[in-house]
């Protein structure tokens, strides 16, 4: 079994990234459905929270509900906005007690009123927490991401804020959703399933990936470690050889 102590501390990713898959196929299993899975996906959600915070991981990032999402059954969908509600409610003491900061990320005014309300709240009351930052994805799609980043940056060019010479990355990310969080370092996938799924295109570009088969609500602090010993054992060369980085 690995240990927390097993983990180089000095060699965490700075951003981890999480899609979060399988509550649906997990429910099947169980002959339950779907909304059950969703549900107990919650405590995986709270046990990586919590387990990111005590390593020191400055950054979590979790896929809560893409822009794909909102053509799911209207039942699945009102569940899964009803369980964002309780959970922030739930969770907010948590938050508090570990010293982590709320972000979200995506498209949040098409959110229901009330949800959108409890994600802003909580996001205002977490603001000074300083231990790690957790970001949801919600009415989230990279593409989305782009085009609107592209739109504005278009937008500026037009009324002569930026000149076309001077876009480089750096003016592309401050363009982003995720212009205050760092490169993704590390992104894990559960479920089995091996793709993206329209989620940090621009940020990925040199992150880890590692996918595991376990479901997503099975996921728990021993597979969160697994996955970060993957990520400690790789060489990232950022496009350089083996010997440039030595």
């Amino acid at each position: 079994m690995i240990l927390e102590e097993h983990i180089n501390k000095d060699n965490l990713p700075k951003h981890l990234a999480i899609i979060m898959d399988g509550n649906g196929r997990w429910a099947k299993q169980q002959g339950m459905l779907r909304a059950f899975g969703h549900e107990k996906g919650t405590k995986s959600v709270r046990e990586t929270v919590e387990s990111c915070a005590k390593l020191g991981i400055e950054n979590l990032t979790l896929y809560a509900f893409s822009t794909e999402n909102w053509n799911r059954p209207k039942l699945e969908v009102d569940t899964l906005m009803n369980l964002l509600i309780k959970s922030l409610k739930k969770e907010l003491k948590t938050l508090q007690k570990n010293e982590i900061k709320l972000n979200s990320i995506g498209n949040i005014s098409l959110l229901p009123t009330t949800a959108h309300r409890e994600l802003l709240e909580v996001i205002n009351k977490t603001k000074e927490n300083k231990r790690m930052t957790l970001t949801l994805a919600l009415s989230y799609g990279s593409r989305e991401e782009l085009v609107s980043a592209i739109k504005t940056i278009s937008d500026k060019v037009k009324n002569n804020i930026i000149s076309p010479e001077s876009i480089d990355e750096t003016i592309i990310n401050q363009h982003l959703y995720t212009h205050n969080l760092p490169d993704v370092d590390l992104l894990i996938r559960t479920s089995g399933e091996h793709r993206i799924s329209n989620f940090l295109l621009w940020q990925i570009a040199y992150a880890e990936l590692y996918f595991t088969d376990v479901l997503w609500p099975d996921f728990r602090e021993q597979h969160l470690y697994e996955a970060i010993i993957s990520y400690q054992k790789r060489e990232r060369r950022f496009g350089k050889t083996s010997e440039q980085i030595k």
